[in-house]
């Protein structure tokens, strides 16, 4: 993990994080996450986090921009990074980790939005430490 300051792709990343987690749909919980993902090519998908009264069928954030940059074609290998915004810097799950590591490693950006904390910097594999995949 690290503090420092981010670049300006990253930093223009974390805002499209924080600018999507406003429409995020969190009736049950009222803990609003937004995602950012970034592909190799420069194109950007962004994702919010789906509740649902089942909560196991709850959506998070950084799962739905990571499946809809792959409903526009991305492949493992094409993602370069990804923010996610909450109120408090919360990091993805066990589940979005494992899910992000199928299509690799990559800078993973954490910002607190109603906090003065600097945005903290993973990756994914430093997140999920022994991760697993299917060799392709």
């Amino acid at each position: 993990m690290s503090d420092k300051p981010l670049t300006d792709d990253l930093q223009l990343l974390v805002e499209q994080a924080a600018a999507a987690r406003q429409n995020a749909y969190a009736p049950h919980s009222g803990y609003l996450v937004g995602a950012a993902v970034r592909l190799s090519d420069g194109r950007v998908f962004t994702g919010v986090n789906v509740e649902n009264a089942s909560y196991g069928l709850t959506l998070c954030a950084e799962r739905t921009a990571v499946a809809s940059a792959v409903a526009a074609g991305a492949k493992p290998g094409d993602f370069d990074a990804i923010a996610v915004a909450t109120r408090d810097g919360g990091t993805p799950c066990g589940a979005c980790r494992q899910f992000m590591f199928e299509f690799g490693d990559f800078p993973v950006v954490v910002a607190a939005t109603d906090k003065q904390a600097p945005p903290q910097q993973h990756t994914v594999a430093g997140l999920l430490p022994d991760g697993f995949r299917l060799e392709q």
